[in-house]
């Protein structure tokens, strides 16, 4: 009877996180058919586990002792358990306070990125090259900037956010002097005055690889406090950051429109 619980819990969690609009804060939206697989396959198992209790039958266990058999469903109602009585909330600029935002300086830097939580840094250049080979990842990098190469002005989504602002990064004398238009949150730093930082939070896969992605902003007229959305225009520059020890793109703006903040404030990484 408690695997049914446990089962149906499962069913019945994943069923609230859909339902709710909350799903997406966990993984990327372009996995939720995986989520949706493992709702029909906990209430089939849990149908099963229903009949055999009902019929009174015993299977053999694989688990052995007294200890395991208590404790292993435990460790299986947990998740459901968090899922549904610890709240969910947006990140923003609190986030990015508490957290940091960070920048991969060098390779023993990035070879470290794990913070006390167990989640990676996060970065202000979204890096996917940990999921492909060296020559894959360049070449997936490369037909990348093929597409958006040219002079025309360029309008960033939520659904090119990701790519975009990776390939920006990696190649930032391609965009110099383009104009960008994208929406995003204000973050104000206080080592970088006179500038703001225009971010979204963005999923790779899941919620342990998310991190804040966006632009240094400068030359607007008016100064945004934390969380505002905005609808930022501009041309790109490269400078170097003195703080950050790196040479990063950044955004000369030359409109800035406070907007309502969208729907699903995050962006996801579609491959």
């Amino acid at each position: 009877m408690f695997r049914f619980l446990v089962l149906a819990g499962y069913f019945e969690l994943t069923m609230y996180l859909k339902l709710s609009g909350k799903l997406d804060q966990y993984i990327n939206s372009h996995y939720s058919y995986l989520a949706y697989i493992s709702m029909v396959l906990s209430f089939l198992l849990a149908i099963i586990q229903l009949t055999i209790w009902m019929k009174n039958l015993k299977l053999d266990s694989h688990l052995t002792g007294k200890v395991a058999r208590l404790f292993s469903p435990l460790i299986l109602l947990f998740p459901v358990l968090v899922g549904l009585f610890v709240p969910t909330v947006s990140l923003d600029s609190t986030t990015v306070s508490a957290k940091g935002y960070h920048f991969p300086l060098a390779a023993e830097s990035a070879s470290s990125g794990q913070s006390s939580d167990g989640t990676r840094v996060q970065y202000l250049k979204p890096d996917t090259s940990l999921y492909f080979t060296k020559a894959a990842y360049t070449k997936e990098m490369k037909a990348s900037l093929k597409r958006y190469q040219g002079s025309d002005p360029l309008k960033i989504t939520t659904q090119n956010y990701m790519e975009l602002m990776e390939i920006i990064y990696l190649y930032p004398d391609e965009f110099r002097n383009r104009t960008i238009e994208y929406v995003g949150f204000v973050y104000n730093d206080p080592a970088h005055k006179g500038y703001q930082f225009l971010f979204r939070f963005g999923v790779i896969h899941c919620i342990a690889d998310s991190g804040v992605y966006g632009l240094l902003t400068t030359g607007n007229q008016t100064s945004y406090a934390n969380n505002t959305w905005v609808l930022a225009k501009g041309q790109i520059s490269v400078e170097y950051n003195q703080d950050l020890k790196q040479t990063l793109p950044v955004l000369h703006v030359t409109s800035f429109r406070e907007t309502s903040k969208p729907d699903n404030p995050y962006v996801y990484r579609v491959f």
